[in-house]
C-alpha cells in the first residue's frame, strides 16, 4: 500500500512539472522553486503547534489547488506558479516520506516518524 500511495504522489508530482510547463516561465523556475515551502519551518521558531500550524497549512495540498485555481480565475501566472510548487512540493515531500505535523513534534507525521526517531 505504502508503495501505491507514493506512485500516486509520483504521478502529482508529474502533474505539477506538466502544468508548469503551460506556463510562460523559464524552466529553471521550477527547481530553483520547489523548496520555497519549506520556509514554513520558520513557523517551529514559535513552538512545535505554530509550527505545525504553519508548516500543515502551506503543505496541504488544498492550498496549493486552490491557489492555482484562483490563479487561472484571476489570469494570473504569477499566482499559478505559486500554487503549482506548493502542489509539486508537497507531492514530492511525500514521496520522500515527509507529511503533515503533529503539533507534539516536528518527526512526528501522518506517515509516521521520520529521521532519528523511526
Amino acid at each position: 500500500m505504502k508503495n501505491l500511495i507514493k506512485l500516486e504522489e509520483v504521478f502529482m508530482f508529474g502533474l505539477s512539472i506538466f502544468l508548469f510547463s503551460r506556463l510562460d516561465y523559464a524552466w529553471w523556475w521550477y527547481p530553483l522553486l520547489i523548496f520555497a515551502p519549506d520556509l514554513s519551518m520558520i513557523g517551529y521558531l514559535g513552538g512545535t503547534q505554530l509550527g505545525a500550524a504553519v508548516y500543515n497549512f502551506v503543505h496541504h495540498k488544498a492550498v496549493g489547488i486552490s491557489v492555482f485555481i484562483l490563479g487561472i480565475i484571476l489570469v494570473s501566472q504569477p499566482l499559478q506558479l505559486i500554487g503549482l510548487i506548493l502542489f509539486g512540493h508537497s507531492s514530492m515531500d511525500r514521496i520522500l516520506g515527509y507529511g503533515l505535523k503533529y503539533p507534539d513534534a516536528f518527526e512526528h507525521t501522518h506517515l509516521g516518524m521520520i529521521g532519528n526517531s523511526k
